[in-house]
C-alpha cells in the first residue's frame, strides 16, 4: 500500500502513515471536517517516491492547489510534537511541483533541526520513517491555533485561541501579530478577527476533541468564506505537566511538591512511590501536619487543601514550611492563603479536634526529647548512633527466606515498620531548631549570612564524612590516576564487579556507604554497591584537583575554623542583649554539636530500603524465569499488590511494565516540575507577579555565604558529570548522592530550595544560591557566572553583581 486516502486511515496505523496522517484519519472518523487528501505511506521509505501512485491519487483528489505535509512516524506524539521540525509546502500546483514537494518533504526527515530534535528526545534515527500527506488547500478568511488547555499556566478549564486573518501559517510561524482569546467557557465577548459565534464554535470543537482524545490538544484550524470550520491538525500538548487525579469535591484543591525536600525531581518508580509516601507522611507527622500524598506525574505532592482552610493550621502553615520547603513554596502558599477559594471554613476543624490528644502526646514527646538533646548533646549523639546501628541490624532479612512468598512477606513487614525512634528523631529536631532560632534572636546584631557562616564546617554529618572518606580514597589511588581518569566510569564499574580492576580500597567504602545512591529514597533506583559507576565518576573529579588549597579536607577545615571564629565574635556582640543573646549563643553552640545529625535519619532508613530492594529483585528474577516479567528489575514498575498477584496467582504484568517504563522514561526528560498545582492543573508560580531581578541578574535565596566567579556547569546526572575545580554547579535539585561533587565545585546554584545540597555546601564553605527559577535553562555550561550567597543572586559576566558580599 503506497498511497491511502485519509478517510481510510485509523489511529493504529502510525507505523504506516505517521503521526499527522493517523491523527487526521481519526478526526475524519470522529466526524470532524478535514480537508480531503491522501497519504504517501512509509512502505517505500528509503527508495524513490512512487511517482505513478502519487499522480493517480492526486488525480482522484481533484483539481486545485494542495498542501504537502510531513507525517513522520515520530511526530505528533504525546511527548514529541516535532512542531515545525519537518517541512510543509502550501499552494502546490501541477504534477512536477507536487513530486518535487513530496521529495523535499521526505528529505526534511534528515534536516539538521529534525535530527537535533530527535537527539534531544532520545529518538533513534534508524527507527523513524517519513510518510507524506497531500490535502486540498483551504482558502481561509481566518485561521489559527486552539489549545484545549492553557499552555502557559496548565489550567485544564481554560482554552487559548490564537488567530489571524488568512493562512494559519502566519500564526504558527510568528509571521504576523495575532489576536489572543482566553476562553473560560463557550461565551466570549470577542474583539479582533473572530466573532463571539466563531469563538463558541472553537470552544465546542475543543471540548469534543479533548473528550475524544482524552488529553489536552493543540489544534490547527481554519474558517473559509462560507464560515465552515476546518480542522487541519490535532496533536497532544506536549509541554503540560500531568494534571492531578480527579476528585469528587467541587471546590479547588492545592497540591505542594514534596520530592525536592529529598533532593529528587525525577519521577519515582511505582514501587518507590509507595515507600516515599510513607517517608513523607512520617516527616509531616513530626511537624504535627497530616496531608494526603498524591502521585502526580510520578512526583510526590501533598494535598494541603484542608490545612489551608483550617482556621488553626493555616496560621502556622507558612512558618512550618520554612523548615524544609523553602521560599518558593512559601511564596506560592501565601498566594493560596490570600485566594478567597481557600478561605477558612469552620467544618475543617473537625479533623483537628479528633486528633488533638494525639498531637498533645506528640508535642510532649518532642519537648522532652529536644530539651534532653540540648542539655546533653554528646549523650544524644551516642543514642542516635546506637539507633542507626539498631536499624541497620534489624533490616537484615532472616536466613530462612527462600520462596518468593516469604521474601514478599518480609518486604511488606519492612515497608510497614515503625520509624518514629525517639533516639533518632529528637536529636535531629533539636539540631534543626538550634540552627533556625538564633537568626531571629540576634536580629539587629548579626546578619543572616553570619549565622550561616557559623553553621559551616559542621561536624557529625554522615554525608560530609562519606564525601571526605571518598576524597581520602581518591588520594590513596593516585598510583592508578591515569587509569581512573582515562577510563569511562561504566567500564571501571564493570571491571570492579568482574574483579579485574586494581584494588583502590573501594570495597571498604561501599561496605559503609554502598546502600546510598542518587535519588536514593526511591526503592526502584540502584544503590552504589549494585552499580558503583557514579562513585568512579566522583573519584575522577577528585583526581582533577591539583591545587592543595582546594583539597576538600582543607576547605572543610577552613570552613570550621571560620565558623568558630565567627561564633566567638557573635558571642561578644550578643552581650548587648543579655537574655536573648545568651540563649542565641547557647543554641548556636548546640547547633554545631547537633545540626550535623540531620542526615542520620535518612542514612539509617536507607539500610531498610536496600534490603527491601534486594529481596524484590530476587522475586523479580523468579518472575522473569516464570515468563511473568521480562527482567528482574521490572518488578520496580509494579506495586506490592501487583507483585502479590504475580507471586500467588501467576499474573502476567509484562504489558503493564512496558507502558509504565515508557511513561517513566518520558517523565525523566522533564526539566521543570511545578512547586505547587491546583486541581485544575494550574502551575501556581505561573500566575504570581514576576519578582524583580537586580540589574538583570537571576534572583534566588542565599543559602551559604560567600562570593565566587567561575564557569557554570549544568548538571542533570551526577553519575556522568565532569566537574573541574572551581566550576559552579547549576542543577534543578540535589540529594546526598550529589554532594561529593561539591568537594571540587566553587559554588552551587539550584532551582529548588532547602533539601540537602545547601546544607552540605554551607558546611564545605562554598557559596550557594537556591530557588533560582529556571536556572538550568537561563544559564549555559561554560558561561562565566558570579554566585553571591549573601545577596542571593547569580550574575553573568555582563551583569554587574552586588559589591557588598564577602569573598572566599
Amino acid at each position: 500500500m503506497l498511497t491511502i486516502p485519509l478517510s481510510d486511515i485509523t489511529a493504529d496505523m502510525i507505523d504506516l502513515v505517521g503521526g499527522k496522517a493517523a491523527g487526521l484519519g481519526e478526526l475524519i472518523r470522529h466526524g470532524e471536517r478535514v480537508p480531503p487528501g491522501f497519504c504517501i505511506t512509509t512502505r517505500n521509505h528509503g527508495r524513490p517516491a512512487p511517482t505513478a501512485d502519487i499522480l493517480a491519487a492526486h488525480q482522484r483528489l481533484g483539481p486545485g492547489p494542495v498542501a504537502v505535509r510531513s507525517s513522520a512516524t515520530a511526530e505528533d506524539l504525546p511527548d514529541a510534537s516535532f512542531a515545525g521540525q519537518q517541512d510543509t509546502y502550501l499552494d502546490v500546483t501541477g504534477p512536477a511541483d507536487l513530486l518535487a514537494a513530496v521529495d523535499a518533504c521526505r528529505a526534511s526527515l534528515y534536516s539538521p533541526r529534525a535530527t537535533a530534535y530527535r537527539d534531544a528526545h532520545h529518538i533513534d534515527h534508524d527507527t523513524v520513517r517519513m510518510a507524506v500527506v497531500v490535502q486540498q488547500m483551504i482558502n481561509p478568511t481566518v485561521a489559527g491555533v486552539l489549545f484545549t488547555a492553557n499552555p502557559l499556566t496548565g489550567c485544564r478549564t481554560q482554552m487559548l485561541v490564537e488567530a489571524a486573518p488568512g493562512l494559519g501559517t502566519t500564526v504558527v510561524d510568528g509571521a504576523t501579530d495575532v489576536d489572543h482569546y482566553l476562553l473560560d467557557g463557550p461565551e466570549h465577548s470577542a474583539t479582533g478577527c473572530l466573532t463571539p459565534a466563531q469563538l463558541a464554535d472553537l470552544h465546542s470543537l475543543g471540548t469534543r476533541l479533548q473528550h475524544h482524545f482524552n488529553a489536552p490538544q493543540d489544534v490547527e484550524w481554519a474558517m473559509d468564506h462560507d464560515g465552515t470550520l476546518w480542522v487541519l491538525q490535532t496533536r497532544p500538548i506536549t509541554t503540560l505537566f500531568p494534571a492531578p487525579p480527579p476528585t469528587d469535591r467541587p471546590q479547588p484543591r492545592v497540591y505542594l511538591e514534596f520530592g525536592h525536600v529529598q533532593g529528587m525531581l525525577q519521577p519515582a518508580t511505582p514501587m518507590g512511590m509507595s515507600t516515599l509516601k510513607t517517608v513523607i507522611a512520617a516527616m509531616l507527622a513530626t511537624l504535627g501536619v497530616r496531608a494526603d500524598i498524591i502521585d502526580i506525574g510520578g512526583r510526590l505532592y501533598g494535598d494541603l487543601t484542608d490545612l489551608t482552610r483550617n482556621p488553626a493550621t493555616r496560621k502556622r502553615l507558612i512558618k512550618l514550611m520554612a523548615v524544609d520547603f523553602g521560599p518558593r513554596a512559601q511564596t506560592v502558599m501565601q498566594h493560596v492563603l490570600a485566594d478567597p477559594r481557600f478561605a477558612p471554613q469552620p467544618d475543617t476543624t473537625t479533623h483537628t479536634r479528633t486528633t488533638g490528644s494525639s498531637t498533645a502526646r506528640t508535642t510532649g514527646r518532642a519537648a522532652t526529647g529536644i530539651l534532653r538533646a540540648l542539655a546533653r548533646p554528646d549523650a544524644a549523639r551516642a543514642r542516635l548512633h546506637d539507633a542507626v546501628d539498631r536499624i541497620r541490624r534489624t533490616s537484615v532479612p532472616p536466613t530462612d527466606l527462600t520462596s518468593p512468598a516469604d521474601r514478599l512477606r518480609f518486604v511488606r513487614e519492612q515497608s510497614g515498620a515503625e520509624s518514629d525512634d525517639d533516639q533518632l528523631i529528637w536529636p535531629i529536631a533539636a539540631g534543626m531548631l538550634a540552627a533556625v532560632l538564633p537568626e531571629h534572636l540576634l536580629k539587629g546584631i548579626a546578619e543572616p549570612q553570619e549565622i550561616q557562616t557559623v553553621l559551616g564546617g559542621m561536624p557529625h554529618n554522615v554525608t560530609i564524612e562519606m564525601n571526605l572518606a571518598l576524597w581520602r580514597l581518591a588520594q590513596h589511588a593516585t598510583e592508578h590516576r591515569q587509569l581512573l581518569l582515562d577510563t569511562p566510569a561504566p567500564e571501571l564499574a564493570t571491571r570492579y564487579r568482574q574483579g579485574t580492576l586494581p584494588d583502590i580500597g573501594l570495597a571498604p567504602f561501599l561496605h559503609t556507604y554502598g546502600h546510598r545512591g542518587v535519588a536514593e529514597v526511591d526503592l526502584g533506583v540502584p544503590r552504589w554497591d549494585e552499580n558503583p559507576t557514579p562513585v568512579f565518576a566522583m573519584i575522577a573529579n577528585y583526581l582533577r584537583i591539583t591545587d592543595p588549597e582546594q583539597a576538600p579536607d582543607r576547605r572543610f577545615t577552613r570552613a570550621a575554623a571560620t565558623a568558630e571564629a565567627t561564633l566567638t565574635d557573635l558571642t561578644v556582640r550578643a552581650r548587648r542583649r543579655p537574655v536573648r543573646g545568651r540563649i542565641a549563643v547557647f543554641l548556636l553552640r548546640r547547633a554545631r554539636s547537633l545540626a550535623g545529625l540531620r542526615e542520620a535519619g535518612k542514612f539509617a532508613g536507607l539500610y531498610r530500603l536496600r534490603e527491601m530492594r534486594r529481596q524484590l529483585l530476587l522475586i523479580g528474577a523468579h518472575l522473569a524465569d516464570a515468563a511473568l516479567l521480562e527482567h528482574p528489575d521490572d518488578i520496580m514498575f509494579l506495586t506490592l499488590d501487583e507483585v502479590h498477584d504475580a507471586v500467588h496467582h501467576h499474573a502476567d504484568h509484562r504489558s503493564t511494565v512496558t507502558a509504565r517504563r515508557a511513561t517513566h522514561h518520558r517523565e525523566t526528560r522533564r526539566r521543570t516540575v511545578p512547586v505547587a498545582l491546583l486541581s485544575d492543573g494550574t502551575d501556581l508560580e505561573t500566575v504570581l507577579p514576576p519578582a524583580p531581578t537586580p540589574d538583570g541578574a537571576l534572583r534566588g535565596v542565599g543559602a551559604a555565604p560567600g562570593r565566587v566567579t567561575g564557569p557554570a556547569r549544568i548538571v542533570h546526572d551526577p553519575a556522568t558529570a565532569r566537574i573541574e575545580p572551581g566550576d559552579v554547579i547549576v542543577a534543578a535539585t540535589t540529594d546526598p548522592g550529589w554532594t561529593p561533587l561539591f568537594l571540587t565545585a566553587g559554588a552551587l546554584v539550584t532551582e529548588t530550595g532547602m533539601a540537602h545540597g545547601p546544607t552540605v555546601a554551607r558546611e564545605y564553605g562554598i557559596p550557594a544560591v537556591i530557588c533560582v527559577r529556571n536556572a538550568t535553562r537561563a544559564i549555559t555550561t561554560g558561561q562565566i557566572v558570579t554566585v553571591d550567597g549573601a545577596a542571593g543572586t547569580v550574575s553573568t559576566a555582563d551583569t554587574p553583581a552586588a559589591d557588598n558580599a564577602s569573598t572566599l
